[in-house]
C-alpha cells in the first residue's frame, strides 16, 4: 500500500472529525448560543452546502495546479477555519468558521480520490478510494466519540482546538508523503473537464447521491436528540453510542470498496436496498435501546458502504475528465447532508419526533434505488445498442474489400 494513501486518509480524518463532530456536541453549542435545534442543525447544513460550493468552486479553480500543492493549501485553510469556531464568540462566528473549513472539504476529497486511484492498478481503483476515505470513517470510530467526549468535560471549544492540531499533523503527512504531481501542458483543461457533463449517467449519479446519502446523514444530524429523547440513553453515552455508528462506517466503507471492485451496479443496489430497509426499521423500533444500538451501527454501516461506488460510478462515466466530475460527487454527498439535515429539521418542528428523521432517510433512500436502478437500465440499453453499431460497422468493413475489386462498377453506379 502506498504511503502517499496513509497521508490523505490522515486529512480525512481531521475533516471528517469537523464534519461529524458537531452532531454529537450540538445540544451543547444550542445552550451556549441560546439558539433552537433547527437553527443549530445549521453548522451542519450550513457546512454541507460550504463543501458543496468548494468541491465545485475551489475544483474548478485549481485543476491547472500541482495537486499536492492544492491538498496541503486546502489543508491550510481547514486550520484556519477550526481556530475560527474554536474561538467563535456568537453564533455567527461559529458559523463562518464551520463555512471555512467546509470550502476545503470537497475540494480535498475530489482531488483526493483521482490521486489516490492513480496511485494503484486500475482493478484496485475501489479500494484505494475506500483507503483513502477510511480517515472519514476512522474519525468516526475514534475521533467523534473521544472529540464528544473532551466537549463534554472541557467544553465544545476544546474538540475544535484539538482538531485544529490534527490539521498541522494531517499538513506535515501530505507535504511528506504525497508526491508531487504537477500537470504538463498537454493535460486537459478545465473546458475538458466540463466536458463530462454533457453525460446523462454523470448526472443520474450525482442524484442517487444526494438522495442515498442524504437519507443517512439527515438522520444522523439529529441522532444525539433521537437517542437520549426516543430510545431513553443518558446523554454521556452518546459518545460510546457514536462509537458503534464509526465501526458500522469503518466496516461499510472497506466491504463496499471490496464489493465495488468486483461490480459497482450490483453493489450499489445491493446497498442502498438494504439501507432503506434498515432507516424504516429504525425509525418504527427506535423507543427501544436494544434496536437503536443495532439500528445505529446498521444505519452507518450501509450507509458509508455507498461511498467507494458512488465516488467509482462518477468516475467511471465521466471518462477521461474525472477531477471536477470526482468534486461535484463531493458536492453531492453535502447537497443530500444539506437536504438531509433541513427535511429533518422541518419534519421535528412540524412535531413529528425525532424519531421522523429515520422516516425521511427512508424514504430518501428508496429514491435513491429507484434513480439507480432507472440509470442502470439505461447505461445497459446504451451498451446494447453501442454494440450493435459496432457489430453493423464491421459487418459492412468485412463487405468493403469486395467493393474496392470492382472500382468502374462503383464509378458507374455513381455516374
Amino acid at each position: 500500500m502506498p504511503l502517499a494513501l496513509l497521508a490523505l486518509a490522515l486529512g480525512g480524518f481531521g475533516i471528517g472529525l469537523t464534519e461529524f463532530v458537531i452532531a454529537g456536541l450540538l445540544p451543547q453549542v444550542a445552550a451556549d448560543f441560546a439558539v433552537d435545534e433547527a437553527t443549530a442543525g445549521w453548522l451542519i447544513s450550513g457546512y454541507a452546502l460550504s463543501v458543496a460550493v468548494g468541491a465545485i468552486g475551489l475544483t474548478a479553480a485549481v485543476t491547472r495546479f500541482n495537486r499536492k500543492h492544492v491538498l496541503t493549501a486546502l489543508m491550510v485553510l481547514f486550520i484556519a477555519g477550526n481556530l475560527v469556531s474554536a474561538l467563535a464568540g456568537s453564533y455567527e462566528v461559529m458559523l463562518l468558521g464551520r463555512v471555512l473549513a467546509a470550502l476545503t472539504h470537497g475540494a480535498f476529497f475530489g482531488i483526493g480520490a483521482v490521486v489516490a486511484a492513480g496511485l494503484v492498478a486500475p482493478e484496485k481503483k475501489a479500494g484505494a478510494i475506500a483507503m483513502m476515505f477510511a480517515g472519514l470513517t476512522t474519525a468516526n470510530v475514534l475521533g467523534v466519540p473521544l472529540g464528544t467526549l473532551l466537549g463534554q468535560q472541557l467544553g465544545w471549544r476544546s474538540t475544535f482546538w484539538a482538531i485544529a492540531v490534527i490539521g498541522v499533523v494531517a499538513l506535515v503527512g501530505m507535504a511528506t508523503l504525497v508526491p508531487s504531481q504537477p500537470v504538463s501542458a498537454d493535460e486537459p483543461g478545465l473546458r475538458h473537464e466540463l466536458g463530462a457533463f454533457r453525460s446523462g449517467q454523470v448526472w443520474l449519479s450525482l442524484l442517487v447521491t444526494v438522495l442515498g446519502f442524504g437519507g443517512m446523514f439527515g438522520a444522523f444530524t439529529y441522532i444525539a436528540y433521537t437517542l437520549t429523547e426516543v430510545s431513553g440513553f443518558a446523554s454521556t453515552t452518546v459518545p460510546w453510542l457514536l462509537v458503534l455508528f464509526g465501526l458500522g462506517l469503518f466496516a461499510g466503507n472497506w466491504a463496499g470498496g471490496r464489493a465495488a471492485d468486483r461490480s459497482v451496479p450490483v453493489t450499489l443496489t445491493v446497498v442502498l436496498a438494504g439501507l432503506t430497509v434498515v432507516m424504516a426499521v429504525f425509525a418504527a423500533t427506535a423507543d427501544s435501546p436494544v434496536m437503536a444500538v443495532v439500528g445505529l451501527v446498521l444505519m452507518g454501516t450501509f450507509g458509508f458502504a455507498t461511498v467507494p461506488g458512488l465516488q467509482m460510478r462518477i468516475m467511471t462515466y465521466a471518462g477521461s475528465a474525472p477531477t471536477l466530475a470526482s468534486g461535484a460527487n463531493i458536492a453531492a454527498f453535502n447537497v443530500g447532508n444539506a437536504a438531509g439535515a433541513w427535511l429533518g429539521g422541518l419534519t421535528i418542528s412540524a412535531g413529528l419526533g425525532y424519531a421522523s428523521t429515520l422516516w425521511d432517510g427512508a424514504a430518501l433512500s428508496l429514491g435513491a434505488l429507484v434513480v439507480l436502478v432507472v440509470a442502470d437500465q439505461l447505461a445497459r440499453r446504451t451498451r446494447r445498442a453501442s454494440a450493435a453499431r459496432k457489430a453493423d460497422g464491421a459487418v459492412t468493413t468485412a463487405h468493403e474489400p469486395a467493393a474496392a475489386q470492382e472500382p468502374c462498377t462503383v464509378s458507374n453506379s455513381v455516374a
